[in-house]
């Protein structure tokens, strides 16, 4: 399925409010079509790999910031990967049923697209960079693209962790952006994809 994906460049040129202002017209975009007011970041990883850390150091860094407006699932010390997601899942839609669900993960692209964030309406396919078969969750993905071409596995382990930590404090500062007032943004300043990808 086609869809629309704004891409951001991490590291000095980012701009939070740009993010932001996108974000929260996903966030409007999803809350029109559905009965879900409130919001819920799953952040999908392991600390055991450098480059599978992003979703564990997003969560880490948005559970010590967050006030009542957005709940955090996936952290550093209690983190979200292949072996608890489902559990996880089963959680949310018993207790959360109400929240719009950001996925946030580490992915691979296009070797121009590394050290790139990406956004966009709809659900990921976490682990599918690894081969492996686990569920489609999100209605809202954000993902840091650490790496491309195949053989992801190892390419994780070698990700170089200021790579990782630029996307994290980029990701952070742009949902920080979006829990203020929101703003005037222009959404048409960066750049747009319709990208048949396998999230």
């Amino acid at each position: 399925m086609n869809r629309q994906i704004y891409y951001h460049k991490a590291g000095k040129w980012f701009s939070p409010d740009l993010f932001g202002g996108q974000l929260n017209k996903l966030v409007a975009e999803v809350k029109k079509n559905t009965k879900k007011e409130r919001i819920l970041f799953l952040c999908i990883g392991s600390d055991r790999s450098t480059g599978d850390s992003l979703g564990p150091l997003v969560g880490y860094k948005l559970q010590k910031t967050k006030g009542e407006e957005y709940r955090v699932f996936g952290t550093l010390m209690q983190p979200i990967h292949a072996v608890n997601l489902r559990e996880t899942m089963e959680i949310i839609k018993q207790y959360y049923r109400d929240y719009i669900i950001v996925a946030v993960d580490a992915s691979v692209g296009r070797y121009e697209h590394v050290g790139y964030i990406t956004l966009g309406r709809g659900a990921i396919r976490p682990g599918l960079g690894v081969s492996k078969n686990l569920m489609s969750v999100g209605d809202i993905f954000i993902t840091g693209i650490v790496g491309y071409g195949g053989n992801f596995e190892p390419m994780l382990q070698n990700t170089r962790l200021s790579v990782v930590m630029e996307l994290a404090d980029c990701i952070c500062a742009g949902i920080g952006c979006a829990s203020d007032a929101e703003r005037d943004v222009d959404y048409g300043n960066t750049q747009k994809y319709q990208a048949d990808w396998g999230y």
